[in-house]
C-alpha cells in the first residue's frame, strides 16, 4: 500500500438509513462524522447481500455529497447516480485500509471471503457488545448475529477502534471466551457536537426532566414510567413533567402500552418521536436533569450532550458512564427505583443541594470533540499501516530469502 492510496470507506449503513428516512442514531452520527473527515480523500465501499463493490473516485465523491445532504429526493437521486455511474468501479484493494464504522455486513455470508480475497486491511469501529452481554434486551436472533460480527472483527481486523475503553474491555473478554486473538486496538472517545444554547421551552417553571434515546427495553423507560405514576398519585398536578425524546424501538411493548393508553400519565409524560437539534437544545435548557437509567450502553452520547449544555445528569452506574462522565453525574443502580424517585424529587426542588453540587462539578468538564477523536485515530492508523507493511516485508523475506 502506498501512503497516498485513498482509504476505503464503507458507507452502506448510511445509504440504507437515508433510504428508509430514519432519523440519525448515535451510530449514524459516527458514520457521518467519519464521512466528513475521511470522505474528501476516500473511495466508497457499498454492500448489498453478496454484492460488494469499490466505487471509483468520481462516483464516490458524488455518493458522499448525496449522503451528506440527502434532501427530499434522495431515492431518485441515488438511483439516478447508480445508473449514471454503472460500471464505475475500481476493484484494486490489495493492502489498502478499509474502514467499517457501522458494524455493516459483518455477519453476512461472504464478508470474510471478500475481505481476504480483496486483501484489504480492515479496521473496524466497535460500538458495543450489548446483544452478546445483554441478549434479553435485544430482538430475537440479534445475539447470534452480533456474535458473528464480533468473530469477524477478531479474525479479520488489522485493528479495532473502540468508542470507549469499556467497549474494548468487553471485546477482549469475548475474545477470551471464543479463544480468538485480540487485534491491535485504540480507545477513542466519540466527538460531541455541542448543542446550540436556546431559550428554555414554555412551562419551564414546572420541574421538567428529559430522557433521550430509542425506546427499547435496555433504556429502562419502564422504571421512569412507574416512578411517574407514583409521583402523580402523590403530587397530582404538581408532579414534574417527563419528556421522552426518541423513536420507538423494540422489546418495550409494556412501555408502548402505557404511553398509548395511560390516562394517568397523560399531560405529565410527553413522548416526542421526532425532535430537531434546536428543539432538543430547548428542551434540555428547561430540564432539571437528564435521566439516563439504561441497563447497558456502549458509550452514551446524551450524557455528554447534556453536560455540554450545562444540564445535570442522573445516570445508571455503568463503567462506560463513569469512564466518560467521571465524577460529574449522580450515579444510581438502574434497578433501585426508590433511589431514582428520591433523586428526581430532590432535583425538582428550586434549591436542590445535589443539583447545585453537580453544577459545581461540571466546571471541570472537558468535552471530547471530533478533532480530539480523529487526531489519535489518524496517528494510530499510520502506525498500524507501517507495522503491517513491516510484517509483510519480514514474511516475504522469510518466504523468499
Amino acid at each position: 500500500m502506498t501512503d497516498d492510496a485513498p482509504l476505503l470507506l464503507d458507507v452502506t449503513r448510511l445509504i440504507w438509513r437515508r433510504w428508509k428516512g430514519r432519523l440519525p442514531t448515535g451510530i449514524d452520527r459516527v458514520c457521518l462524522a467519519y464521512l466528513r473527515h475521511f470522505g474528501p480523500d476516500a473511495q466508497a465501499v457499498v454492500q448489498r447481500k453478496g454484492f460488494r463493490r469499490i466505487l471509483d473516485m468520481k462516483a464516490s465523491q458524488e455518493l458522499f455529497a448525496l449522503l451528506e445532504e440527502p434532501g427530499d429526493a434522495f431515492k431518485v437521486r441515488l438511483v439516478a447516480g447508480a445508473l449514471r455511474n454503472l460500471g464505475r468501479f475500481n476493484g484494486k484493494a490489495r493492502g489498502r485500509t478499509y474502514l467499517n464504522v457501522g458494524h455493516t455486513g459483518l455477519d453476512t455470508t461472504g464478508f470474510q471471503t471478500w475481505v481476504r480475497g480483496a486483501e484489504v486491511r480492515p479496521v473496524y469501529l466497535v460500538h458495543d457488545l450489548i446483544p452478546i452481554t445483554h441478549p434479553e434486551f435485544c430482538r430475537p436472533g440479534e445475539q447470534d448475529k452480533h456474535r458473528q460480527r464480533m468473530r469477524t472483527v477478531l479474525t479479520t481486523a488489522a485493528g479495532v477502534i473502540g468508542n470507549s475503553q469499556a467497549t474494548l474491555d468487553e471485546l477482549t473478554a469475548f475474545a477470551r471466551t471464543e479463544a480468538l486473538p485480540s487485534p491491535p486496538a485504540l480507545a477513542a472517545w466519540l466527538g460531541i457536537d455541542p448543542l446550540v444554547q436556546l431559550p428554555a421551552t414554555e412551562g419551564a417553571d414546572r420541574p421538567t426532566f428529559v430522557t433521550i434515546g430509542t425506546i427499547e427495553a435496555r433504556k429502562n423507560h419502564l422504571l421512569l414510567l412507574n416512578i411517574w405514576s407514583r409521583l402523580i398519585d402523590r403530587l397530582g398536578a404538581a408532579a414534574p413533567r417527563l419528556l421522552i425524546i426518541g423513536q420507538r424501538g423494540w422489546e418495550a411493548d409494556e412501555v408502548f402500552d402505557l404511553l398509548d393508553r395511560s390516562e394517568k400519565l397523560r399531560g405529565h409524560v410527553i413522548e416526542l418521536s421526532r425532535c430537531s437539534d434546536e428543539e432538543l437544545a430547548r428542551h434540555l435548557g428547561s430540564a432539571r436533569a437528564l435521566l439516563f437509567p439504561s441497563r447497558a450502553e456502549g458509550y452514551g452520547l446524551p450524557l455528554l450532550e447534556a453536560l455540554g449544555s450545562g444540564v445535570p445528569v442522573i445516570a445508571s452506574d455503568l463503567p462506560v458512564f463513569r469512564e466518560v462522565g467521571a465524577d460529574i453525574p449522580d450515579y444510581l443502580d438502574p434497578l433501585e427505583a426508590p433511589g431514582w424517585e428520591a433523586a428526581i424529587i430532590d432535583y425538582s426542588k428550586p434549591h436542590s443541594r445535589a443539583r447545585r453540587a453537580q453544577l459545581q462539578r461540571m466546571k471541570s468538564l472537558r468535552l471530547p470533540n471530533w478533532d480530539s477523536h480523529f487526531a489519535p485515530v489518524e496517528r494510530w492508523l499510520g502506525d498500524l499501516g507501517r507495522a503491517t507493511e513491516a510484517d509483510e516485508h519480514r514474511l516475504n523475506q522469510r518466504l523468499h530469502g
